[in-house]
């Protein structure tokens, strides 16, 4: 190909990139203005008595944003009829930030007064772990992946493709790892070494988070905290968690830590349909809203599992 060829085509790759950018967070705009707009977006699902209820939160999917759930806690937390709180987790992880600052909300929420009981869906681990060595009680299917304690960080390397269509670039920086993983170029020896140093950091206040959580001393957890995962039964006989039941089982610690007497009864918010659900299907639409998600709140540095 000549090297005239060899721009165009890189050109036309360029402006491909950017306008799948473009055009998905264009839809992750519109599809959050569309389900957000009015004061009845959500609407709750009330059940039996109303001075005994346990709250129901979920997160089901990757951690990106930490809003909607500490804004659930807040609320919940605050409601007399409300005695405790269980947090539904199946999720595989997400970002540092947003892990950590749900895992101070828990926090706070028990220190409130409110007690607050884990239940492992299919996958809860790395950072989605992270926030359950917060909770009061953790509760375990036998079948739920959990564990993969550990920081990820990964890195593109285009610099071969470029060099294969003729494409340069050229960066201006003020020091020398400003552009560390920037991916036009290899990454040097000495830049790996600085960001294993911070992953290391990160990894250090993960097992800090496990070892006070579970009770548990520091090189015992280092020794499960190789980034591998467990299903429920292996973390609960490594003392990750607490006992192994189901999301009813959760419910009911949940009424126990909270003295309500007899059967609780749930409450939680229930999205209300969208326009764009009409338009897209409500699965789209979240798919479409989870991109722009990770395209607005995307770290190099994330508790998560590796897919």
């Amino acid at each position: 190909m000549s090297t005239a060829g060899k721009w165009i085509v890189g050109i036309a790759v360029a402006f491909a990139g950017m306008g799948f950018l473009v055009l998905a967070m264009s839809i992750f705009m519109l599809a959050t203005a569309v389900t957000t707009t009015g004061s009845d977006t959500y609407e709750e699902n009330f059940g039996g008595s109303s001075t005994n209820r346990v709250a129901l939160i979920e997160i089901d999917s990757p951690i990106f944003n930490a809003e909607d759930v500490i804004r659930q806690l807040r609320k919940y937390r605050k409601r007399s009829s409300v005695k405790a709180i269980v947090l539904r987790l199946d999720s595989p992880g997400g970002g540092v930030v947003p892990s950590h600052e749900i895992y101070r909300e828990v926090q706070r929420t028990r220190k409130f007064g409110k007690p607050v009981v884990v239940s492992m869906g299919s996958v809860a681990a790395s950072g989605a772990y992270y926030i359950a060595c917060a909770a009061s009680y953790v509760v375990s299917n036998p079948g739920s992946i959990t564990g993969s304690i550990g920081v990820i960080s990964e890195f593109a390397d285009y610099s071969d493709l470029m060099e294969k269509i003729g494409v340069e670039t050229t960066t201006i920086k003020s020091g020398e790892y400003k552009d560390t993983g920037s991916p036009t170029r290899p990454m040097r020896p000495d830049e790996k070494l600085q960001l294993q140093k911070t992953i290391d950091d990160m990894y250090a206040q993960f097992v800090d988070v496990v070892a006070r959580g579970r009770s548990l001393d520091r090189d015992s957890v280092r020794v499960l905290a190789d980034g591998r995962i467990f299903t429920g039964t292996q973390a609960y006989r490594h003392g990750l968690v607490d006992t192994l039941g189901t999301l009813q089982t959760a419910i009911t610690v949940a009424g126990t830590l909270g003295k309500i007497q007899g059967e609780p009864r749930i409450v939680r918010e229930q999205e209300q349909p969208a326009a764009l659900d009409f338009l897209l299907g409500t699965e789209t639409r979240k798919n479409i809203q989870g991109i722009g998600t990770r395209l607005q709140n995307s770290s190099p540095l994330q508790y998560r599992l590796p897919y």
